[in-house]
C-alpha cells in the first residue's frame, strides 16, 4: 500500500479534496480529535467567492452544502414554547417554503423516529408532536436530543436531495460535505443511515461530487461498499495531517487499530488518546461476545481489583481533555499499565500471530 500523504494544514489538505474530486465521492475515516469537522469548514470556505451582481452589490457565492456539528446549530430548541427555532438567515435554508419540505422530510424521519411536526415558516418554528386534540390541532411534544439530532439530519437529506434534483434555489451546489452523521446512532440505524444516503447519492450521477468523513467503522464499512468510493484514512502526527490511501477492499478496523496499538507499545510512543482506541476495541468485542460492558474484557471476577482500577483508567483517559485536545505522552506508570492491559486482552481473545508481534513485555508490574 502507498506511503500516506503529508499535509502541513487543514487548508493545504481540503485543497487537495478538491483536486481529488475528479472521483464522484471520497470517503475518509479519521477518529475523533482529528480535525474532521474543521476540515468540512476549510473545504466550504474555499468554494466561497465575493462577485458583483447585475447591480454592482457585492454578493457571495458558495458551491459547499455540508452538514457536520455547525449544521445543528442552524436549529434551537426553545423550552418555553416546545418548539425548534430555525435560524433562517442561512442559506441552507433558501426558498424552503415553497418546496413543501414538510413532504420531503416526513417520509425520511419515519424510517428513525415514531413523531410527526408541521413547521411554521412566518415564525421559523418547528412543532413536534404525535397527537392531535379534539379540534385537530398538535399537541406539542418535547423531543429527546437524539429525536433531535435525526430530524435535522432528516432535514438535512431533504435538503440534499434538492440540490441532486438540480431544484433552482439549490442549483449553486457543486459539492456535498457530510461529516458524521452518525454519531449518536446505534449500529443498525448506522447501516440504515448508510444506505439511505447512498441510494439518495447515487440518483446524483456524479454531478454533485461529496466528501464523506466518519469516526464510525461500520458506517465507513457501509458506505464503501455501497459507493466504492476513494478511501482514505486521516491521522495526525507531529501537528501535520497523513491521509492514506485503504483501497477498494473491505476494512476491518479494529485489526489496523490493534497493529497500531501494538506498534506504539513498541515504540514507547504512548499518548492519552491511545486509551480512547482501546475502549473502542474493548467496547466492540464486548458487544461481539454478549457483554453489557468493556470492563467484562478486562475484568477475570467481579471483584478483581486489578481489572476494576484499569477500568477506571480507561474510562478517565478516553473522556475529556485527554481525548478531546493536543495529545499528550502518558507517564511512564500509565505506559505500563497500558502494556499491561493491552497484552492481556491480546492473549485472553486470540487474533492471528502472523499479524501482530509479541506484545512487548513490561518493566515494572504497577
Amino acid at each position: 500500500m502507498n506511503a500516506p500523504q503529508t499535509f502541513a494544514s487543514l487548508d493545504a489538505l481540503a485543497r487537495h479534496l478538491r483536486e481529488r474530486l475528479d472521483k464522484k465521492y471520497v470517503l475518509l475515516f479519521a477518529f475523533n480529535g482529528t480535525g474532521k469537522t474543521r476540515l468540512s469548514m476549510a473545504f466550504k470556505d474555499m468554494g466561497k467567492e465575493t462577485v458583483e451582481d447585475d447591480e454592482g452589490n457585492e454578493v457571495t457565492t458558495r458551491d459547499t452544502l455540508y452538514f457536520n456539528a455547525f449544521t445543528e446549530d442552524l436549529f434551537h430548541w426553545d423550552n418555553d414554547r416546545r418548539v425548534l427555532r430555525m435560524h433562517t438567515d442561512s442559506r441552507f435554508f433558501d426558498g424552503l417554503q415553497e418546496l413543501e419540505m414538510e413532504s420531503r422530510i416526513r417520509p425520511l424521519l419515519a424510517r428513525y423516529a415514531d413523531i410527526d411536526f408541521l413547521i411554521d415558516y412566518a415564525t421559523s418554528e418547528i412543532t413536534f408532536f404525535r397527537e392531535k386534540d379534539a379540534d385537530g390541532a398538535p399537541i406539542p411534544i418535547k423531543v429527546s436530543r437524539g429525536e433531535e439530532n435525526i430530524f435535522v439530519w432528516c432535514f438535512f437529506l431533504a435538503v440534499a436531495q434538492l440540490a441532486v434534483d438540480g431544484q433552482e434555489s439549490y442549483r449553486w451546489v457543486k459539492y456535498l460535505y457530510i461529516d458524521d452523521p452518525i454519531s449518536s446512532l446505534d449500529d443498525n440505524n448506522a447501516i440504515a443511515v448508510a444506505s439511505h444516503l447512498a441510494q439518495l447519492l447515487k440518483k446524483s450521477d456524479g454531478q454533485i461530487r461529496t466528501v464523506i468523513s466518519t469516526h464510525h467503522h461500520l458506517f465507513f464499512n457501509v458506505m464503501g461498499n455501497e459507493l466504492k468510493p476513494a478511501q482514505y484514512f486521516l491521522s495526525k502526527e507531529d501537528g501535520q495531517f497523513l491521509l492514506k490511501n485503504t483501497g477498494k477492499t473491505p476494512r476491518f478496523h479494529h485489526i489496523a487499530l490493534l497493529k497500531e496499538l501494538n506498534a506504539v507499545v513498541e515504540s514507547g510512543q504512548i499518548f492519552t488518546y491511545h486509551f480512547n482506541i482501546l475502549r473502542n476495541i474493548l467496547e466492540k468485542t464486548a458487544t461481539f461476545h454478549g457483554f453489557q460492558h468493556f470492563s467484562a474484557c478486562i475484568q477475570q471476577f467481579s471483584d478483581d481489583e486489578d481489572g476494576i482500577l484499569r477500568e477506571r483508567m480507561i474510562q478517565l483517559f478516553s473522556h475529556g481533555n485527554y481525548s478531546l485536545f493536543e495529545p499528550q505522552e502518558m507517564m511512564p506508570e500509565n505506559k505500563e499499565y497500558f502494556r499491561k492491559i493491552l497484552r492481556d486482552f491480546m492473549n485472553n481473545y486470540r487474533f492471528n500471530p502472523e499479524l501482530f508481534p509479541e506484545p512487548p513485555q513490561e518493566s515494572v508490574t504497577p
